[in-house]
């Protein structure tokens, strides 16, 4: 099914009312303030990565589409939906990064990674277009990327393509009333400042990644919330250690055995008066990330629970 013809079938979906405002949705209670979520990567096995999140305890996901780029179906939207239903489970965020290559290293990171290498940037832009029509027809309200290493220098002659190739995402994902959120990483909070500030949409926001900020050496997430914290809707709690080895990222660990102090980060996000989930990512797999992810849960909740009072 080419792009067309999947927009057309999905637009019979959709009932009348599925296109509203951005300010509208962000009022939408889906998940209480900072609730525990899980990313997850449903592709390949739909049904029991929803049971897991499901069986770990967690309320809601943040979806990883990759493997559907180019396959995003209305069959496939209408499978996540009723399993979401099953399981009792609300998606907040989909995201996508691809297509390939992506190497998430720092010799080859800003050649490949988002939408500042300009051989891969319309293919990027088409990816993230089908993830917010996607999106839509389920009712999920935000659209995540990895926008990649954003020129710290604004006359950078990569600079205004990739601030016009944001601005074009963000006002797909106008049209389809939903927010896009660049994911920290690879730019100083002080770029991302910039960036939100150069492309001048209402619906584009930060996607805050606690660990990324640590693990790229760019920043303190603590210090960060300083600097980006207002236009923060969706977090990662992840850990890690600053990067040694001046060709590869720092280190990312189990949720407290890095350098993330989840405690300040929290309660500068909820003075702030973030609303969001937090959303649990361990670099794992296999029954180890399983182990992982129960452990984390438990030591955020404690957090959690000391922030919100």
């Amino acid at each position: 099914m080419d792009r067309r013809t999947f927009l057309g079938a999905a637009s019979a979906v959709l009932l009348a009312d599925a296109l509203h405002p951005v300010e509208a949705l962000a009022a939408s209670p889906a998940v209480k303030p900072m609730d525990l979520g899980l990313i997850i990567s449903p592709f390949g096995a739909p049904e029991a990565t929803f049971k897991r999140v499901h069986d770990i305890g967690f309320s809601n996901c943040f979806l990883s589409l990759d493997g559907y780029i180019n396959g995003f179906t209305p069959e496939i939207a209408s499978q996540f939906g009723d399993l979401l239903t099953k399981y009792s489970l609300v998606a907040t965020t989909v995201e996508v990064v691809g297509p390939q290559p992506l190497e998430w290293n720092f010799l080859r990171g800003p050649s490949t990674i988002g939408l500042v290498p300009t051989k891969t940037r319309a293919a990027r832009i088409d990816a993230l277009r089908q993830a917010s029509d996607f999106a839509k027809i389920l009712g999920i309200p935000q659209v995540q990327t990895h926008c990649g290493f954003i020129p710290e220098d604004p006359a950078d002659p990569l600079y205004p393509g990739t601030v016009e190739a944001i601005r074009t995402v963000a006002e797909h994902c106008k049209d389809n009333g939903q927010y896009f959120l660049m994911e920290t990483g690879q730019e100083t909070p002080t770029t991302m400042s910039r960036m939100l500030r150069d492309v001048a949409m209402p619906n584009l926001a930060v996607g805050l990644d606690t660990a990324n900020l640590i693990l790229y050496g760019k920043a303190n997430p603590v210090d960060a919330v300083d600097i980006i914290g207002p236009h923060v809707r969706s977090v990662h709690a992840k850990d890690g250690r600053w990067p040694t080895n001046p060709s590869e990222l720092g280190e990312e660990v189990l949720i407290g055995k890095g350098l993330v102090d989840f405690k300040q980060v929290f309660t500068k996000l909820h003075r702030l008066g973030y609303s969001g989930a937090i959303t649990i990512e361990r670099e794992t797999s296999g029954p180890q990330q399983v182990e992982d992810v129960r452990q984390e849960k438990i030591y955020l909740e404690r957090i959690l629970r000391e922030v919100l009072g």
